[in-house]
């Protein structure tokens, strides 16, 4: 199974591809989609989407996963952070790749065993069991790594834990 994780931010967005089957996960690939700091905000979902559609492409996902919303402080922020997500959605559902939402707290204790874990924590972890070097690992790229093998972990564990899977958004 090809797992697609997906961090969503206008600006960085991460993203981490896995292979997952019989007891072994590999990174394939693992990044960050960037956008200029002045880039309108509709050029930075178009390069979203297009950046979304390319690994789509490339890799074929049998699934994805991304990191659920969350309610900040500041609404300006939750907004933007809703069209990116949005956007990926978007591209994703156009590549018919079903996309499964996880909460950051969730996906770091599948991945790290704690779900207060910092980036650096879950770099080092996802390095250690995938057996490459930590620098390899954009920080952005390691929340979405922990959020592919969250879902692995779900999905791959036989009919009791796949029965916990939410149905697509």
């Amino acid at each position: 199974m090809l797992i697609l994780g997906i961090d969503p931010a206008i600006r960085t967005t991460g993203y981490g591809v896995i292979r997952a089957g019989a007891g072994r996960m590999e990174i394939l690939d693992c990044g960050v989609i960037r956008n200029p700091a002045r880039a309108p905000h509709s050029e930075c979902l178009r390069r979203l989407s297009g950046g979304i559609a390319e690994l789509i492409g490339h890799f074929q996902p049998d699934a994805a996963s991304i990191e659920e919303p969350f309610l900040g402080r500041n609404a300006a922020t939750a907004i933007i952070l809703g069209m990116a997500r949005g956007a990926i959605l978007a591209a994703l559902a156009v590549g018919g790749v079903p996309c499964y939402a996880y909460s950051p707290r969730t996906a770091k204790k599948s991945a790290v065993g704690s779900g207060s874990a910092e980036k650096e924590q879950v770099a080092m972890m996802m390095a250690a069991q995938f057996h490459i070097e930590v620098r390899n690992i954009p920080l952005d790229a390691t929340d979405a790594l922990a959020l592919a093998v969250c879902h692995a972990q779900i999905a791959m564990r036989g009919p009791d834990l796949a029965a916990l899977l939410t149905k697509p958004i």
